[in-house]
């Protein structure tokens, strides 16, 4: 079984929306789970934002999720995981109680209220309306880049962005990576246009442009943005078709948390809220759990950092009212060597 769109969508029963507003320059994206997936988290920033984390915990009683929310608007964002509820909630969709039907959806935010974008909102944050507007348009094709959760990001030295990538292993084993790259370092390799991800890369999905030569003086020199604790983070979702329990799910995001690792310099600071959300939809029974699950988490961090860089390659030139650092194609597109 091949990869066919090399997005997280790969992974069959889960499908992608976003929905953004430029003046806001922020926005939301949802996975939608077509059935529950096991879900677990783990958190390595030191200022994450989040919702139902604790359910998605070792000592949490909740196996089982049926949607994860990615969202700008720091703790404004909050209320996108409520969108996401009504909308599932009026498909009949939800953990059962009697006759209730309550969704689980957890739900990660990150920093982008200082980039230019309008944020004087009256009334309620518009997170939740942008939510359910996702909900609607989630399918398997999604836009990378400045999109979504993406919409808004940004990193040391460049606007971030929505990335996504997938991976196959023997046996049908797939593992797909959603993230919304906004973390307080660089994803390049100091002032030049080579991906920190080079190694990683697969087919020049974001440039082919390898390591530099000559490597760079001055390239492990940390490039910071910002000096504000919980103004940036690097939110991931990491899937695989795999029957997993709650531990092994969280083993798989512990394992995929090297993925930012090998994306992003410095990373998992005091002024990030680095975390991943591992989902597994249960369609294939892995053999030898023990190496199987190595073999995942392996594939799971190297997809992670490969979609890391795309969404930072793919993001679009910023428009007029954006104060953040420029997009990648607009510092690099055509000049690099």
């Amino acid at each position: 079984m091949a990869t066919q769109r090399n997005l997280i969508t790969d992974v069959p029963g889960l499908r992608v929306g976003n929905a953004a507003d430029d003046a806001l320059l922020s926005g939301v994206t949802v996975v939608v789970c077509d059935a529950p997936a096991t879900a677990a988290i783990d958190v390595r920033g030191g200022g994450p934002g989040t919702r139902e984390s604790d359910a998605l915990g070792l000592a949490g009683a909740v196996e089982e999720i049926h949607a994860a929310v990615l969202a700008g608007g720091s703790a404004f964002g909050l209320s996108a995981a409520t969108g996401v509820q009504s909308w599932l909630r009026e498909r009949g969709i939800g953990f059962a109680v009697g006759s209730a039907r309550v969704p689980i959806v957890p739900q990660a935010i990150l920093f982008d209220l200082l980039n230019g974008g309008d944020k004087d909102w009256k009334g309620a944050p518009p997170y939740e309306a942008l939510a359910y507007r996702a909900c609607e348009d989630a399918q398997a094709d999604f836009e990378l880049g400045s999109a979504g959760a993406g919409m808004g990001a940004t990193t040391a030295t460049l606007r971030g962005g929505l990335g996504s990538a997938s991976d196959t292993l023997d046996g049908d084993l797939i593992v797909g990576a959603l993230v919304a790259a906004n973390p307080v370092g660089s994803v390049t390799i100091g002032d030049g246009p080579h991906f920190w991800a080079a190694p990683f890369e697969k087919t020049g999905e974001f440039g082919g442009l390898g390591m530099p030569a000559p490597w760079p003086p001055d390239a492990l020199a940390p490039r910071l943005k910002g000096r504000q604790p919980g103004q940036s983070t690097t939110l991931a979702i990491v899937a695989t078709n795999a029957r997993l329990t709650k531990p092994q799910a969280h083993r798989l995001a512990v394992m995929a948390q090297t993925g930012l690792s090998r994306a992003i310099y410095p990373v998992h600071t005091p002024l990030d809220g680095d975390l991943v959300i591992a989902l597994a939809t249960g369609a294939i029974a892995l053999g030898d759990s023990l190496n199987e699950l190595t073999r995942l988490g392996t594939a799971a961090a190297n997809t992670l950092a490969r979609a890391i860089a795309r969404g930072i390659h793919a993001a679009d030139a910023a428009p007029a009212h954006w104060t953040g650092p420029p997009a990648w194609q607009t510092r690099f597109g055509g000049k690099h060597p």
